[in-house]
């Protein structure tokens, strides 16, 4: 099981701590956030593994192939095309984990549950290499029919990388069998 250190709006003086305590996984929401800051500090530790744990626009997606080891949050046809066209064009195949949007709530990212097969068709397809599934429950609702519900998905389409659980509720998507947990607060102390 891998712990994401969830680093976003944290800056390079409060990752540092994490960074020299051993911690090399660390997952940011943002593109442009993450160009700030992690440069440098991955100079430094050429061993640290980034991950794109938000919402990605498919404009993005070639600075989002050259910095990040892994993104979350695939979840529609049009980034799916544009970020096999960075891959292709960078010469980098980046793991990805297609968004489910586990709760089918029409506010939140993420492949609608009807579309998930054919969704996970054209990634395979498209010869990105298909890390997992990954979701965000609904808000302030048990977190754990929606981990078990992911975890019924990825088994029955031949898929082992389950990225789910936060602060919160991470306790219960270990339980369930998450592979990837992305814990922020519960590391760096709620945001001011």
């Amino acid at each position: 099981m891998t712990l994401i250190a969830v680093s976003k709006t944290h800056d390079a003086e409060a990752i540092r701590p994490l960074i020299d305590a051993g911690q090399r996984v660390f997952g940011e929401n943002r593109v442009q956030e993450a160009q700030g800051k992690w440069p440098a500090l991955r100079a430094a530790h050429p061993d640290i593994e980034l991950h794109l744990i938000g919402q990605l626009q498919s404009n993005k997606a070639e600075e989002a192939v050259a910095l990040f080891d892994v993104i979350h949050s695939l979840d529609r046809p049009s980034l799916l095309t544009a970020l096999a066209k960075a891959m292709d064009k960078a010469g980098k195949a980046v793991p990805c984990f297609v968004q489910v949007n586990i709760g089918d709530e029409p506010q939140k990212g993420g492949c609608p549950l009807a579309d998930l097969p054919a969704f996970l068709d054209g990634v395979r397809a498209s010869g990105i290499p298909l890390a997992g599934l990954m979701c965000i429950p609904p808000a302030d609702t048990e977190a754990a029919p929606f981990f078990a519900l992911l975890a019924k998905l990825a088994s029955d389409h031949g898929l082992t990388g389950l990225s789910m659980g936060m602060s919160g509720d991470y306790e219960t998507a270990v339980m369930l069998g998450a592979t990837c947990v992305r814990v922020g607060t519960a590391l760096f102390g709620h945001r001011g």
